[in-house]
């Protein structure tokens, strides 16, 4: 009989791989700081070198998705250059460069013209600073004195007795809400030009300006609430607490509403809305007249929010994306072949959505039913059989048990060809306010992340439906100012519904 294991050697065993795990998550932990402040943030992986590493055979692209792709780029020697093909809408200014004898050097008989050689180049002329006067004559009777002066109202203003146009406060806003460029950089461009300005007056403009804008943008968030089909997500915004010498946490919450993916006609829209903290109240409140389903990340805020609509309005659909990230963490720190099948198994369905995207719901809906299903069930039993053989401990168990909790909502889109596999249309949303934050680094108070939510909503919303954010705010701004709009007509300068006023605005 073999010698029986003595207890003290047993503990020995049990505390030795509880260490060794606790070092690998720490390891997993560093490794994700590392690539999160260093590295790339992009996920992209070849299946072929993930099958290699499996020692099978690379899976082939559903509906030769990769494959069409692959046979679309070309080398960037046989790239397409654009040679004259200029817009058409752009100024042109000729200029003729001709000879000076124009004799023949054989006979000296004057030489007829044959043709021309035309070559454009696009030209630039920087921002220029100008000045708008308005002249106001007064009128009076020599006769009648009881009469008094007559003279035409002044014009109202976004900025009582200030000195923007309208134009120069769109430009503000677009240039930091849709460029990323911070106001104090902005006082820095004005400078060189002349116009010194402080970087409060700057946020004073911005303030007055959001103020008249703060409708658009409650219709905006209305639009994208009583859509069917919402995404959902939200990132920080250090705001600076007034007294304290130091930011606090706010966040900014990002609402998006988008049909294109399905072959949808709708207007695409984004809203976002500022709120101190990251309670699940604060979705609540956002979502309290919503009904129907909201494609999100794993964050429990969302969860609650369903689970409180008792009468089921609330369907949660969650990210594809946020399940394969986590695998590809551990990829990339430990080239673990757990999740290389995991990332190849995800990948097969990504392949699939490429060959039916913008295709209507309906066949979405059939191809998802008759490819999509089998591969999500085999996903399913797999990750089930790769959780007993991992140490519970670990990331990879922590991954999966994330994909398990989250499964339900995970096969929402078999059911529903309007859905999206994951949140990546909101997280491109996301991705400006971030760059702007990087930029301008926090909100100078509440009442800053509000505006800021509230130009980031109506900019956003018009680069998405193809409109001119510039030319658009600065029509939208001086049509309110006029008062030529009433409050029921506000919903005609939403960016899918406005007409410019005038040629000067739809250049």
């Amino acid at each position: 009989m073999p010698d029986a294991v003595s207890p003290d050697l047993v503990e020995l065993r049990t505390a030795l791989a509880a260490a060794e795990a606790r070092i690998a998550q720490l390891e997993q932990i560093i490794h994700d700081l590392r690539r999160a402040r260093f590295g790339q943030s992009i996920e992209r992986v070849d299946p072929g070198q993930l099958a290699f590493a499996l020692g099978a055979t690379p899976p082939p692209s559903p509906q030769g998705g990769d494959d069409a792709q692959a046979r679309e780029r070309k080398p960037s020697s046989e790239r397409s250059r654009n040679r004259g093909a200029l817009p058409a809408h752009l100024e042109r200014i000729e200029q003729v460069i001709d000879i000076t004898d124009r004799a023949c050097p054989c006979c000296r008989r004057e030489m007829h013209r044959v043709g021309e050689e035309r070559a454009e180049r696009l030209d630039v002329v920087p921002a220029q600073l100008r000045v708008r006067v308005t002249i106001r004559p007064r009128y009076a009777c020599r006769r009648c004195e009881e009469v008094g002066v007559h003279q035409a109202p002044a014009p109202a203003r976004i900025v009582a007795g200030g000195l923007p146009t309208e134009a120069l406060l769109a430009h503000v806003l677009v240039s930091k809400y849709g460029d990323g460029l911070p106001l104090y950089r902005q006082c820095q461009i004005l400078a060189r030009g002349g116009i010194h300005l402080d970087r409060a007056t700057l946020c004073d403009w911005v303030r007055q300006a959001c103020w008249w804008l703060r409708p658009l943008h409650e219709l905006a968030l209305a639009h994208v609430v009583g859509h069917a089909r919402v995404f959902a997500d939200d990132t920080p915004l250090p705001t600076l607490a007034p007294g304290r010498g130091r930011t606090r946490d706010g966040r900014i919450w990002a609402y998006a509403a988008d049909d294109r993916p399905c072959g949808g006609t709708g207007p695409p829209a984004v809203a976002y809305v500022y709120a101190p903290d990251r309670k699940g109240i604060r979705p609540a409140r956002h979502l309290a007249a919503f009904r129907g389903t909201l494609q999100v990340d794993g964050y429990g805020g969302f969860r609650a929010l369903a689970d409180r609509r008792n009468d089921g309005a609330v369907t949660l659909a969650f990210c594809w994306a946020h399940l394969r990230r986590r695998f590809h963490k551990i990829h990339a720190h430990t080239a673990s072949p757990i999740a290389a099948e995991a990332l190849l198994r995800i990948g097969a369905l990504y392949a699939l959505e490429r060959g039916i995207r913008g295709r209507p719901a309906e066949e979405r809906q059939a191809v998802r039913q008759e490819h999509s299903a089998p591969l999500v069930h085999d996903l399913r039993t797999w990750l089930d059989a790769q959780l007993s053989r991992v140490s519970q401990g670990s990331a990879l168990a922590e991954a999966i048990r994330y994909g398990l909790r989250h499964w339900e909502g995970l096969c929402q889109f078999l059911d529903d060809g309007t859905l999206e596999l994951d949140t990546n249309s909101v997280e491109r949303e996301i991705r400006p306010v971030v760059v702007t934050r990087k930029a301008a680094l926090f909100a100078g108070s509440e009442g800053g992340g509000e505006n800021w939510a509230i130009a980031s909503t109506l900019i956003r919303t018009a680069i998405i439906n193809g409109v001119n954010p510039q030319a658009w705010l600065t029509d939208v701004l001086e049509r309110m100012v006029r008062g030529e709009v009433r409050s029921t007509e506000l919903a005609s300068l939403l960016p899918w519904a406005w007409r410019p006023a005038g040629t000067a605005a739809a250049a």
